[in-house]
């Protein structure tokens, strides 16, 4: 489920763009009145979330639906049909979303995708895993490594405070949990034989001088898509996995798991 980019949506019109360019680390639009969301969700090929499919959410959890959702600020979707199939046939799944720490604390704006995700998990009741991908902000910003990884206890103190069930939730820095978690590591690896470098710049538009940790970063955000990256969790069943995040994410997510 996908949410819009906040204030990054707002930015004022780029002459050098030739189209609006959305990925994890760039947002750049040729109209004054920012991106053009529905030829995102035809980019992406993702769908909107309408009436019908509200309805069935609610019909569904038998809660109320968020405020999110029905304003428009979570509006679209890949395969949310087949998790509401699971969760009336009583099979489980799992929430996955995450945040890239590059500041002391967050911002309303970061906190969207938290409040939303913690509704899901309430209505659902199902296990959450949450990434903080300090590598990524060392590997793409002026920052040191031990700066990188402060930055990523102070955020999840704030993601903490959103209130999550405690003993259902997994929140994991990427420079600590790779080294403790061969699992993490090995289904990195998978994903990254799988895919070759020219896939990869066609996709997040890589250059040349780009260092080689960024280039191969992709994989680790898409790692905890896979439930057998968290054995200690669901042990060797392979449970499905619902990612509630803006639509710049769309990209790393959906490639990878393809």
């Amino acid at each position: 489920m996908t949410t819009d980019l906040g204030n990054l949506s707002l930015e004022s019109k780029d002459d050098n763009c030739e189209d609006d360019v959305v990925d994890p680390w760039n947002v750049c639009s040729k109209s004054k009145t920012g991106i053009d969301y529905d030829k995102l969700i035809s980019r992406f090929g993702s769908s909107k979330i309408d009436k019908k499919l509200i309805s069935r959410i609610q019909s569904v959890t038998k809660k109320p639906i968020h405020h999110f959702i029905t304003r428009g600020i979570f509006f679209s979707h890949r395969d949310l049909h087949s998790i509401l199939d699971l969760y009336e046939k009583g099979k489980p799944f799992y929430l996955y979303t995450g945040r890239g720490p590059s500041s002391t604390s967050l911002h309303i704006g970061h906190l969207v995708p938290f409040i939303f995700t913690k509704w899901l998990q309430d209505v659902f009741n199902v296990p959450l895993v949450i990434q903080l991908t300090d590598d990524e902000k060392y590997l793409w910003k002026d920052l040191k490594l031990e700066e990188a990884k402060k930055l990523s206890i102070e955020n999840a103190k704030d993601i903490i405070a959103c209130g999550f069930d405690r003993k259902n939730t997994f929140i994991f820095s990427d420079f600590q949990f790779m080294g403790e978690s061969p699992s993490f590591y090995a289904n990195v690896v998978r994903i990254q034989k799988s895919v070759t470098f020219n896939q990869v710049k066609g996709i997040f538009g890589f250059g040349d001088s780009d260092v080689i940790g960024k280039i191969a970063f992709p994989a680790v955000q898409a790692a905890p898509c896979m439930s057998s990256t968290f054995p200690f969790i669901f042990g060797e069943n392979k449970v499905p996995c619902l990612i509630p995040c803006a639509i710049d994410q769309v990209k790393i997510v959906t490639y990878y798991t393809n």
